[in-house]
């Protein structure tokens, strides 16, 4: 029974490491930071991967000992009209990251078919909702762990391909950008806001709830964090390692068809087809992920009933969040806006977001009331403010730049 309760946790962490890493926005950016700056960019993708660790640590950890869900406890410690700054600004990032992985679906659909990606739009939609509406929540996150395993074929590119050791390790270090400077902090702040999506925190602390932990398993909790967001940063470090061997030095990617032939000359015939998949299982779980997160977060904050476990007519009020943020995001994708560029603004936009949503959470793992004697200690602090900071700082100034420069 123990075996299989640790499974379990297992399990949510690397359905949760699927959302952080494999994923449109960081598969994108990878391939993107890869293609044009080579190596130059892991730094920036390991320092994101510290943060995150400590984050989705510091998530479980207050879900399992307070029974609290982070939304839920920052309603309660700062009352509603202080929570609706970080729920419209995550509902309306969430949104954006919500389209930008149906249409990630929707263009693997397209690199498979030939059929437009706005035509799979509406059919994406309706499995997701529809797995959404019946499934359970151990249906969802032991079903995307399991698929999105499909996405190790990065790895196997990526050690078929041989790079050179010690220029990965150099790429490991913070260094100046070698040319184009404000791209470079372009690409480094959409990894960070790839890594760091604030969906990701809420969808792990309801996880933990919804999994029924507690106290006992806070030790479990952090390997769980580090294993499933370590597996996940691997795995999107493979991304740009492959896109680094694989594309010319300064190559700028501007479509998924583009980057479609990144695993043929590791994985030969397989690699189109592998790369179809990969995006299409690893967009699709992210797309519950993120549906599910922002209906926990809504429905948490207004204190209704809530739970991917619970019948929709028990819990009709957070059915319909995601039953509406899955509307708006297919309407986005419908309309044609390009799934690529969505992405890379979502991400931009999620890392110029991160105080507003990391902040008050900080508050909470340092309060008593909420975490008992597991306060955080000041080396976690430190880091995620460090990486917040630097994540808004760089999402403040690049974003008017790429703009400008597009």
């Amino acid at each position: 029974m123990n075996a299989v309760k640790n499974w379990m946790h297992i399990a949510l962490g690397v359905v949760t490491s699927f959302g952080g890493f494999l994923e449109a926005g960081s598969i994108a950016t990878s391939i993107q930071a890869g293609a044009e700056y080579g190596y130059s960019l892991l730094w920036v993708l390991l320092l994101a991967t510290v943060c995150l660790v400590t984050l989705i640590e510091m998530s479980g950890r207050l879900a399992a000992i307070s029974q609290h869900t982070i939304a839920g406890a920052m309603r309660e410690r700062f009352g509603l009209t202080f929570f609706l700054l970080p729920l419209v600004g995550v509902a309306i990032v969430s949104v954006l990251t919500l389209a930008a992985e149906v249409g990630g679906v929707c263009i693997a659909l397209q690199l498979a078919t030939g059929v437009a990606f706005q035509w799979w739009a509406l059919p994406v939609m309706l499995v997701i909702w529809l797995l959404l509406w019946r499934g359970t929540f151990g249906i969802i996150e032991n079903g995307v762990s399991l698929l999105g395993l499909v996405t190790v074929v990065f790895i196997v590119a990526a050690v078929r391909l041989h790079p050179a050791v010690g220029d990965v390790a150099a790429g490991l270090l913070p260094s100046a950008p070698p040319y184009e400077a404000s791209r470079y902090g372009f690409l480094a702040v959409s990894i960070i806001g790839a890594t760091l999506t604030p969906y990701l925190f809420y969808f792990y602390s309801s996880g933990v709830v919804e999994d029924g932990w507690s106290s006992e398993d806070v030790p479990t909790n952090r390997f769980v964090a580090a294993f499933g967001m370590g597996f996940g940063a691997t795995l999107a470090a493979a991304v740009l390692i492959v896109a680094a061997v694989v594309f010319p030095r300064g190559a700028r990617l501007e479509s998924y068809d583009q980057m479609a032939p990144i695993l043929i000359e590791a994985l030969g015939s397989w690699g189109f087809p592998l790369f179809v998949a990969a995006l299409g299982i690893a967009c699709f779980g992210a797309a519950l992920e993120v549906s599910l997160a922002l209906a926990y977060m809504v429905a948490q904050g207004f204190g209704w009933n809530w739970g991917e476990n619970a019948r929709p007519r028990d819990a009709a009020r957070f059915s319909a969040s995601y039953t509406i943020a899955l509307i708006l995001a297919t309407a986005l994708v419908v309309i044609g806006l390009d799934p690529l560029a969505v992405t890379n603004l979502a991400m931009v936009l999620n890392a110029a977001l991160l105080p507003l949503a990391v902040v008050p959470f900080l508050v909470l793992m340092n309060d008593r009331e909420y975490v008992g004697d597991q306060t955080n200690g000041r080396v976690g602090n430190a880091v995620v403010l460090g990486v917040v900071t630097l994540a808004c700082v760089l999402a403040v100034v690049s974003l008017p730049l790429e703009l400008l420069g597009g």
